[in-house]
């Protein structure tokens, strides 16, 4: 039993200094100011903000290898180890559209890693069924239009691993698009070309969120509303951005975030270098691009993207953390488990400075 002392902690939006909370069993049983109970093992956060751990639900790499270079268990197993170290503790290990046998061996990599999986939740295919319009840096050769067949058998073999997908919704048959909803995976619109019509039509039918918000899509025209002002205009639609300054300028995030609110939520898209297979990237300044010069994955953590929102966007850290942590929760599903500091839920927490630098990890209430 641990009781983390003497933290700052936001509860229904209002920050609360001099809290604690009580965990047992790896779970959080207590959030108050009340006197710590006997038989608890105290750690005093001296001031430090307690907030939930980061969810990141697109990354391609971390600590190591790319994981679509190295499809492995073992690859797995570095990123979830370097990630809970960075304040992450539960990711989806992104593929990027390839060849189908780099997919496959990307779903045996996740069904041999899943039973010992610390932070790892499941991969998010983006990718193949794309729109080649809005490649960005994704392999043309590789993009192809979804055929039923071909998705019954790549979830069949996924045995529930894949959990999200990026898909050009514009492009797809409704069969297919029901079949994946169907089998409980997360569709998300993005490398896409889609109209405002076509956009809004998707999230009507269940597209529950937008990749990467203003990358790989058509721009904002004042006489053709289209993609991001449909995700702007719907009512449930979320999207996920990346805050890294290089992929979305600061004022459209400042923007997109007051237009959204709790619809709009941070992933990294980080990549790490990589020199061999079709995804080759190079750190090039603070950012990463393929060997053409195209910007491809960030260089950040989510904790750079929160600081980001706060200290560039003029998001406040509430909203920001929120923004890493119980938004991507309730898209996939995982809020009353993770994503935020409430009786019942995981004791998956953080601790940070007033700086905003990160003081400790906690999984399951151990310092890790």
């Amino acid at each position: 039993m641990v009781a983390i002392t003497n933290c700052k902690l936001f509860k229904e939006g209002a920050l609360l200094t001099d809290q604690s909370v009580l965990v047992e069993d790896g779970k959080i049983t207590r959030l108050s100011n009340e006197p710590i109970p006997a038989g608890y093992q105290q750690i005093d956060a001296s001031g430090d903000f307690l907030c939930p751990s980061f969810i990141d639900l697109q990354i391609y790499g971390s600590g190591g290898p790319l994981f679509s270079a190295y499809p492995t268990a073992e690859t797995l197993r570095q990123m979830d180890d370097d990630l809970l170290r960075k304040g992450t503790t539960g990711f989806l290990a992104c593929v990027a559209t390839n060849s189908m046998e780099i997919v496959y061996r990307s779903l045996d990599a996740a069904k041999a890693y899943r039973t010992q999986a610390k932070g790892f939740l499941g991969l998010h295919l983006e990718g193949p069924y794309l729109n080649a319009k809005r490649r960005g840096a994704h392999i043309a050769a590789y993009i192809h239009k979804a055929g039923l067949d071909e998705v019954k058998r790549l979830l069949d073999y996924a045995d529930g691993t894949v959990k999200m997908m990026t898909l050009a919704a514009e492009l797809q048959d409704d069969a297919v698009i029901r079949h994946l909803l169907d089998n409980n995976v997360v569709l998300s619109l993005g490398h896409s070309d889609a109209s405002f019509e076509e956009a809004t039509a998707a999230y009507n039918k269940g597209f529950a969120t937008t990749t990467h918000l203003f990358n790989a899509m058509p721009s904002i025209h004042h006489r053709a509303p289209n993609l991001p002002v449909a995700v702007f205009n719907h009512p449930t639609a979320m999207a996920s951005i990346i805050a890294d300054g290089n992929h979305v300028d600061f004022e459209m995030v400042k923007m997109s975030q007051r237009l959204m609110k709790e619809r709009l939520f941070l992933i990294t898209d980080a990549v790490t270098e990589c020199n061999i297979g079709p995804y080759q990237h190079q750190l090039l300044g603070d950012k990463f691009v393929t060997a053409d010069g195209t910007l491809s994955g960030s260089n950040i953590t989510m904790l750079q993207a929160v600081q980001n929102c706060v200290s560039h966007c003029e998001i406040t850290l509430n909203d920001a953390l929120n923004m890493a942590a119980l938004y991507p929760a309730k898209l996939v599903g995982l809020q009353d488990k993770i994503g935020q500091l409430k009786v019942g839920n995981d004791a998956n927490m953080l601790l940070l400075t007033p700086e905003l630098k990160l003081s400790k990890v906690f999984v399951g209430g151990l310092y890790i």
